[in-house]
């Protein structure tokens, strides 16, 4: 995560509409040490239709792989998929960095649907 954000750019509803952020929640998750950055290879349920889709995360300094099965998220589910070293990722989960950089997963404070769509 880097660059600046210029906050007088403008996008339409109908650009944001593109983007299409799901809820969903993670069922598998291991340690990514071959990563060029430390990672966490995710397995993630969004229910029907799209099924379970995997993600490379580097969110190590705050999370460990097993404290997160069971966990709902957000992530982007319609950029195409990303090959990380080995592991190809096919959906970008979402997060914010902290003081020093590191992410922090952006979360939903109330159970929802598995796939359910931010709007």
């Amino acid at each position: 995560m880097s660059g600046s954000v210029d906050l007088k750019a403008k996008i339409s509803f109908a650009d944001f509409d593109k983007v299409d952020i799901r809820a969903r929640t993670i069922v598998e998750a291991e340690p990514y040490p071959e990563a060029r950055k430390p990672s966490i290879k995710l397995r993630i349920d969004f229910g029907a239709p799209l099924g379970i889709k995997k993600s490379s995360a580097q969110i190590t300094t705050h999370y460990e792989p097993g404290e997160l099965v069971g966990r709902q998220v957000m992530a982007v589910v319609n950029f195409p998929p990303r090959q990380i070293g080995k592991f190809m990722s096919e959906v970008l989960t979402l997060g914010f960095p902290d003081e020093g950089g590191e992410v922090v997963l952006a979360a939903i404070d109330k159970r929802v649907p598995n796939g359910g769509r931010l709007f």
